[in-house]
């Protein structure tokens, strides 16, 4: 059977809360960066689901000796921020994945052309094959992005299966692009919309969402 790009919208309330926050064009922009970090978190949580790697135990407890499930610590796992809007999500990521190590990634898009080039790279030459990888992006518009993010990843020995990826917003281009080229990767957004404007701006988006986050 051959792989399908999945994509899953979590129907939680706290997470269709803080997107309707970060919709609003009146949010100002300390909140509106509590917003991102809020998404950030719940989506990590939800990518968590039967992708952390665990190992079954035994504990003792105060009474009698009983079956236990731990995080396996021994399997590495990588949060990637696509700087520098990235960084927002990454806060919210990092509370529930404190012992993931960080890379970032600087892309930089031609207004003109809508490519990303990239000016920041702090991955390893290799990773271990069998490291989770959290891509975090707020907006995927073109999918360019990504489909950087995923080049530099396969090259280092990523398995694009153990990779997932957090968004605020998605227009259906950029999951189209990165279904044709990464049919094993998931992705985990709050919305999906549908259209993107000729200065490659999803609609409706939330406007400039690294802008808004730093304030300028």
């Amino acid at each position: 059977m051959s792989q399908q790009l999945r994509v899953y919208i979590p129907p939680h309330p706290l997470i269709k809360h803080w997107l309707a926050v970060a919709r609003d064009v009146n949010t100002p922009s300390v909140l509106f960066r509590s917003a991102i970090i809020e998404l950030g978190r719940w989506l990590a949580y939800e990518a968590a689901r039967e992708w952390l790697p665990t190992r079954d135990m035994l504990v003792q407890t105060p009474l009698e000796t009983c079956d236990a499930t731990f995080i396996d610590a021994e399997v590495p796992v990588a949060v990637i921020p696509i700087l520098r809007a990235g960084l927002a999500l990454l806060e919210g990521a990092q509370t529930l994945l404190p012992l993931a190590s960080i890379y970032h990634l600087g892309l930089q898009r031609n207004e003109e052309t809508l490519q990303h080039s990239c000016y920041l790279n702090s991955m390893p030459e290799k990773f271990d094959p069998q490291t989770r990888v959290l891509i975090t992006e707020p907006i995927l518009a073109t999918g360019g992005s990504i489909m950087v993010a995923m080049s530099e990843l396969l090259q280092r020995g990523i398995d694009p299966s153990l990779t997932r990826v957090i968004c605020v917003v998605s227009s259906s281009l950029a999951l189209q692009q990165l279904g044709k080229n990464y049919p094993g990767l998931i992705v985990y957004a709050a919305t999906i919309d549908q259209t993107i404007n000729d200065q490659g701006l999803v609609l409706p988006g939330l406007g400039d969402a690294g802008n808004r986050i730093f304030g300028n």
